[in-house]
């Protein structure tokens, strides 16, 4: 009778603790943040929760979120920190579909979704904080009834710490579904095979936006030090220039032309499933000049791929590998530590299996996922803002 009593117990405890969560992005283009918001979406509702998102009207990745259903979509324009009509949409949704939580995750977001947390008084307001720019002084003030801000490295929260006070910032590193790594090659071979790559060919590549702040410009010159020493080398870059007229896309490319090394370089737009390519590569290099966390790299590391990355706060926190880093502006160290490590495929193997070993241990997707729900959980419980 105790144990009947205690399971019934329990089982309203979980009922109890169903939320209904709005997640807030608008993001038109697919990137990382995205990403982290539909796994996260996903997770979420497989636990029970119910999803509702708002996306401006001309984003690009709403396909992505076909799970949620239809009529719990809010289509709303943010053009910028003020959108107060916005806002009051925002608002009127929460109070009409019961929102316990509020998640916003661009930073454009988090003023509309404090106001609309203030119109309806019973929805809880958490941000994410995904990047390392300093967030402007005025946030101070006007975030004040935020519940909870997740930072996703140590030093984003440094940053937060000028907003909000330590005990509403949480860090929750992102997280991915892992890999075991048992068809690691066989999927590496069908990726050569497919664009034409030797199987022997030492293959170097590296994923993210073609923006300046990636980093590609570097890579490419590294590359063409590489070459000189390496001249079977193969160099991937994947990723789209979202701008109009693709100028850096362009740059990069005619950059290559001038080098000579076309022939060496495969150019690929946004790959939905980055295993396969990850699998094919025996070094992958991230020549961003700042990464708060660097979910390329954890990408990289839960397919067992070796990295060199340079010396951003994120490529630090995950590798902690001193001989994975290089400085940041600096194509030759970065030519020198990728030759080095490419030219010795058993390190390159060893170092691939230690770093999948790490992922699976501290990013996992199900790790970041609990984290999240228990914050959401706690400030559900907390005294109203």
């Amino acid at each position: 009778m105790i144990f009947k009593r205690a399971f019934f117990f329990a089982s309203l405890t979980c009922t109890l603790l169903k939320m209904r969560i709005l997640q807030l992005s608008s993001a038109k283009t697919y990137g990382g943040g995205e990403r982290h918001l539909v796994d996260l979406s996903r997770s979420l509702q497989e636990r029970g929760h119910e999803i509702f998102v708002a996306l401006r009207p001309t984003n690009e990745w709403q396909n992505r979120l076909g799970f949620v259903p239809p009529e719990n979509f809010l289509h709303v324009s943010i053009r910028n920190s003020f959108g107060m009509f916005s806002a009051k949409r925002i608002g009127r949704f929460l109070i009409k579909n019961k929102i316990d939580i509020i998640h916003a995750h661009v930073a454009r977001d988090y003023l509309a979704a404090s106001i609309a947390g203030r119109i309806a008084q019973n929805t809880k307001i958490v941000l994410t904080r995904h990047v390392l720019f300093q967030m402007k002084p005025f946030h101070r003030f006007a975030l004040r009834n935020v519940d909870a801000a997740i930072a996703v490295s140590e030093g984003v929260r440094d940053q937060l710490l000028n907003i909000f006070p330590a005990n509403k910032i949480t860090v929750i590193p992102n997280g991915l579904a892992m890999h075991d790594g048992a068809e690691r090659d066989l999927r590496g071979r069908e990726f050569r095979e497919l664009h034409h790559i030797p199987v022997d060919a030492p293959l170097i590549g590296t994923v993210g936006e073609l923006i300046p702040l990636k980093g590609q410009r570097d890579f490419v010159l590294a590359a063409h030090e590489i070459v000189k020493v390496l001249p079977d080398c193969r160099f991937v870059v994947a990723g789209k220039d979202n701008t109009i007229d693709q100028r850096f896309r362009r740059e990069l490319k005619r950059l290559v032309k001038v080098f000579d090394i076309s022939e060496n370089f495969l150019w690929l737009d946004w790959v939905e499933d980055l295993t396969p390519l990850l699998s094919s590569l025996d070094v992958f290099v991230s020549p961003s000049h700042s990464e708060s966390f660097g979910l390329a790299i954890l990408e990289a590391m839960a397919n067992h791929t070796a990295v060199i990355a340079t010396a951003t706060k994120g490529a630090e926190d995950l590798l902690s590998d001193g001989s994975l880093i290089v400085p940041v502006h600096d194509p030759l160290a970065m030519a020198n530590s990728i030759a080095a490590l490419v030219s010795d495929r058993t390190r390159c193997r060893e170092i691939g299996l230690e770093l999948g070993r790490k992922a699976r241990e501290r990013y996992s997707l199900d790790r970041m996922v609990s984290a999240t729900e228990s914050l959401y959980e706690r400030v559900s419980s907390s005294a109203s803002h």
